[in-house]
């Protein structure tokens, strides 16, 4: 079910943009932010379903208008901030796609039943202890 990666590198848009942070003059003169836009909705590569799969563990980083962005400054060079955003979406879309084995609710053992029992009795006993009438 998981779509062919390559082929969404394809409907893949990137923005460059002035980065922010410490730099010198350096960054204030070279765009090396990147930005990279996925339109989710219109993709031709995806299915409905794969669609409604990423719209929906992807929430938080879809825009309203089922655009997924992903922003990269980390880099010095806007090369390397592409290859970082390249190598977060193929990660969001894999990720997003594993399929979660189901937690298997477990029965709680008789012994720490028993024990749970006993400190109880232990802690009723203890304040039984210092009541005035006892």
């Amino acid at each position: 079910m998981l779509p062919n990666l390559d082929l969404l590198e394809n409907e893949i848009t990137y923005k460059a943009s002035r980065s922010g942070g410490p730099g010198g003059q350096h960054v204030n003169k070279v765009s090396t932010k990147i930005e990279l836009d996925f339109d989710v909705h219109n993709s031709s590569v995806l299915t409905d379903e794969q669609k409604e799969v990423i719209l929906k563990k992807l929430a938080s980083k879809i825009t309203k208008d089922g655009i997924l962005q992903i922003v990269s400054q980390s880099e010095r060079s806007q090369l390397r901030n592409k290859k970082v955003v390249l190598d977060k979406f193929r990660e969001l879309i894999t990720d997003s796609f594993r399929v979660r084995t189901a937690r298997k609710p477990t029965k709680i053992p008789r012994a720490v039943k028993e024990k749970r029992l006993r400190l109880k009795k232990i802690k009723a006993e203890i304040k039984k202890r210092r009541r005035n009438d006892y």
